[in-house]
């Protein structure tokens, strides 16, 4: 008969990943990704970003139907399906759940006037006490934008869903969502433990729009007839776990309790820590959302450093300059550069208003380029750097919160399979990298087999994860890792003097 199975998807911006993991033996079976090239981001005004949500259904479908063929298995194997999916963004549906307008993805700047503006009417020591960060640039915020700039459209919604709620609705025909996924559009009120109803009133928001509440490890609906067949599953599989992209491959990394660090360097760069209590950041640039594991007895809340402008640069570098080179032949390159680039520097926030920056949008720069000296392998390695560079200056403000700097967790995917980018990190933080073997499509398989009760807990989900290599800060190198930093970031103290109280 074959052992249980769960099925994970991770609804990236980029792509969307599955993974079907033997519970049993706690890995994973199988697992692709859709489509073959990233997924196009529409920018129809300089600072937005949308994609339609029916090109995420389509590519679900595809996707399983080709894990389903290549692994042969008997869909009836399968007990709980999990998702993970990219943060923030902003799907709104009519009263026959369909969709009204292109999601307003997480990178989109255009929202952040109508945050700022709430975070000074309602005050800034306020928000930060109940909402634990600035409404910012966040879901709330791109909502009360669509109310003052398509009115007639928002008269028509009847619901709105971030993008996991979305495809949880495409399996499951119901509107739902979770606290976790709450708190991550700024919906929840962390001292009533409620839904922000002062936040709401004030931006003239009806919470009758927000989805129901289901916890994030546990029943969220069944497979509906339709799709089962057409995703080629069975007819009433629960769905179990559904959790943000940060707070999902945290947890998928084994990152739960206080102190604890993970890291991502995909489209956007991460950093992930997790406390037990209440910290702010006064100027709101890192961001605090409740864990999954989170408890109003026994709060665990995810501390998340955002880099917009990561991976999305080295794509970007790819697809312009480096003539068909996949990125090993890129890395190679890059391995030929000295360190410090001989100069060149990157400031890699070309993907919208970066939010350790104050929510400006300083847009993406290479300073000091020289035509004489400097090459395409410069240039990718300069980019590597800045992005390494970046990760720093945001882990920096995180310590000053009081974020112990423990070992940094992180699936060897993306930017970590870069090992200039993993040594120049290691190197500035003073802090060692262990690169695990998971990613967050498998980690949301293991969600969904807690949800399920096919294993005890979080922390039994993640505890026998294989650590694929360590990487140690080399006294060899940090010196000069150091001095290519602090240059780097003259480089951004002037430009934010210059910019000062100018968010984009």
């Amino acid at each position: 008969m074959g052992t249980n199975l769960t099925l994970g998807y991770d609804l990236g911006s980029s792509f969307i990943k599955a993974s079907l993991m033997d519970v049993e033996r706690g890995c994973s079976l199988i697992s692709d990704s859709e489509p073959s090239e990233e997924m196009a981001i529409t920018a129809p005004q300089p600072g937005w970003a949308e994609q339609d949500p029916e090109t995420w259904w389509r590519h679900v479908v595809a996707l399983t139907h080709r894990l389903l063929e290549r692994s042969n298995i008997d869909p009836s194997r399968i007990q709980a399906v999990g998702i993970a999916y990219q943060m923030h963004g902003l799907v709104c549906l009519d009263e026959r759940q369909r969709v009204l307008r292109p999601a307003i993805l997480w990178c989109d700047s255009r929202a952040i006037r109508q945050g700022q503006r709430a975070f000074d009417e309602l005050g800034h020591e306020e928000c930060l006490a109940r909402l634990l960060n600035s409404p910012g640039n966040f879901t709330v915020a791109k909502l009360r934008w669509v109310k003052e700039h398509e009115p007639k459209l928002f008269k028509r919604i009847h619901r709105i869903l971030l993008p996991g709620d979305y495809l949880a609705l495409k399996l499951t025909g119901e509107v739902r969502t979770t606290v976790s996924g709450l708190s991550e559009g700024i919906f929840w009120d962390f001292q009533a433990e409620a839904i922000a109803q002062d936040l709401l009133s004030h931006l003239e928001l009806d919470p009758a729009l927000l989805p129901d509440l289901v916890p994030t490890f546990g029943h969220q609906g069944h497979l509906t007839d339709e799709a089962a067949r057409l995703l080629g599953l069975c007819a009433g599989t629960p769905v179990t776990y559904r959790a943000g992209d940060q707070p999902n491959n945290a947890f998928s990394l084994g990152v739960l309790e206080p102190g604890e660090i993970a890291a991502t360097a995909g489209t956007s760069g991460v950093v992930y820590g997790v406390l037990d209590r209440r910290r702010t950041d006064p100027l709101s640039r890192i961001n605090l959302f409740a864990h999954v594991n989170h408890e109003p007895t026994q709060p665990r809340l995810g501390a998340l450093l955002c880099i917009n402008g990561c991976g999305i640069l080295y794509a970007w570098l790819r697809k312009q300059f480096c003539g068909g080179l996949d990125y090993t032949a890129m890395n190679a390159l890059v391995e030929r550069i000295p360190m410090g680039s001989e100069g060149l520097h990157c400031y890699p926030y070309g993907n919208g208003a970066e939010r350790m920056l104050g929510n400006r949008g300083a847009g993406a720069q290479f300073a000091e380029l020289d035509f004489n000296r400097h090459g395409l392998g410069h240039v990718l390695r300069a980019g590597l750097e800045g992005i390494a560079y970046s990760f720093h200056y945001g882990m920096s403000i995180m310590h000053g919160m009081g974020l112990p700097a423990g070992v940094i967790r992180a699936g060897r995917a993306n930017l970590f399979q870069s090992s200039v980018f993993r040594q120049v990190l290691a190197d500035l933080t003073g802090t060692s990298i262990q690169l695990v073997d998971t990613d967050g499509a498998l980690g949301a398989a293991r969600g969904a087999a807690v949800g399920a009760g096919l294993i005890a807990s979080p922390r039994e989900a993640t505890r026998a994860i294989p650590v694929l290599a360590e990487i140690h800060p080399d006294p060899r190198t940090s010196a000069r890792a150091a001095e290519g930093y602090e240059q780097w970031s003259s480089g951004l103290r002037a430009y934010l003097d210059q910019h000062q109280g100018e968010p984009s």
